[in-house]
């Protein structure tokens, strides 16, 4: 018994790695400051309620299979490789925009491997998701909830949502270019359209999240309070589809409420809160990228935003830290475990071009961050 209980433990920790190390960091910081009411101060409930509230909208949608029709539309324009390439990498591209990075993920790669299957193109798995994941993390940027951590800052710093757009849309448009160019180096060989077998969901359904999507759009624009929102939709969800409800990703959201708790009681500590403030001051986008890479850009975004005010900085440095290993953005564990089912045998070389591709890549965004 004692022992399928530390398997059960042990693969929930495999699981939900990040959830239980903020669960521990949280538990550990109680030292400095003992539980009281003023915990709930530290969370920010409206972030919450916007990341349920798009969560449960997005996973709607999934299911309803909208994401899988658009592809087969766009696919069944194909006739070469490389035009397959552009719609299988500019797809997450441009939804992560909207149904963030790692919804593209859990969509689009499973997509595009059937795909590649389908067409005879499997030596392309490799370069198309690394190249997918790529797109997801870096056209994710560009809008409020196109990341978590994107829908926490803009939250908390009171940007617009134009000057959010404003501030990433050199990154972007970069980022866009760089795919591109980086999609043309490839071989273009003729290929038979190919499409994976779908189906979409009645205009009613559609309809209702379309709905909810807009309801969200208004908690984003400051119409509507975003817990009024997230109210609405539990309700709405719990009769009208309560599998939607249940697959919603509850594990991020109790990850940021452990960062919340942590990030609050260690404000409290005078000397720490100083410390971590002098290594921000005038570096915030180099610490955030470098933070990014051991502990993941979406925690580094909640941990240094108790220490700085400098939004701008923390939006670019975590949007661009991202890029690098392979834990710096937590959707590009999706990829790879995808690819590590379907196609062990790539694994090692999935690594190795994977961390070339995202070093270079953020290398020369660095860059043009120094020259803005």
């Amino acid at each position: 018994m004692k022992s399928g209980f530390g398997q059960r433990c042990a693969a929930f920790f495999k699981q939900e790695t990040v959830l239980c190390i903020a669960a521990v960091l949280a538990v550990i910081s109680v030292v400095f400051n003992p539980p009281s009411a003023a915990y709930a101060g530290y969370i920010d409930w409206d972030t919450l309620a916007m990341l349920f509230s798009l969560m449960a909208v997005m996973k709607g949608f999934q299911k309803a299979g909208l994401f899988v029709w658009l592809g087969n539309c766009l696919l069944r324009r194909t006739d070469t490789t490389r035009k397959m390439l552009f719609v299988l990498v500019f797809l997450p591209f441009f939804c992560s925009m909207i149904i963030t990075n790692d919804v593209s993920l859990i969509t689009f790669v499973p997509f595009a491997l059937v795909v590649l299957h389908m067409a005879g193109q499997d030596w392309l798995v490799v370069p198309l998701v690394i190249l997918q994941t790529v797109a997801a993390n870096l056209g994710s940027m560009l809008t409020p909830m196109g990341n978590p951590q994107n829908l926490y800052l803009y939250t908390k710093s009171g940007t617009s949502f134009l000057e959010l757009v404003g501030l990433m849309l050199p990154y972007a448009l970069l980022s866009a270019v760089c795919l591109a160019l980086l999609i043309l180096r490839c071989d273009s060989v003729p290929v038979q359209a190919a499409t994976v077998q779908s189906k979409l969901a009645p205009p009613r359904t559609l309809a209702v999240y379309g709905a909810g999507f807009a309801l969200c759009l208004l908690g984003i624009f400051d119409v509507l309070p975003p817990l009024i929102i997230a109210a609405i939709a539990a309700v709405f969800l719990a009769f009208y589809d309560r599998g939607v409800l249940a697959k919603v990703d509850y594990s991020l959201l109790g990850t940021f409420i452990a960062f919340f708790i942590f990030i609050g009681n260690l404000g409290s500590v005078a000397w720490f809160k100083d410390f971590i403030a002098s290594v921000l001051d005038g570096h915030v986008v180099a610490v955030s990228v470098l933070a990014s890479q051991v502990i993941s850009n979406v925690p580094a975004a909640l941990l240094l935003s108790g220490f700085t005010e400098d939004w701008k900085g923390l939006l670019i440095g975590c949007n661009l830290g991202g890029l690098g290993t392979l834990i710096a953005s937590m959707a590009s564990l999706i990829s790879y475990k995808l690819v590590a089912q379907n196609s062990p045998e790539r694994r090692n070389t999935y690594l190795i071009w994977f961390t070339v591709c995202n070093v270079g890549m953020l290398a020369l965004l660095l860059i043009l961050n120094w020259i803005l």
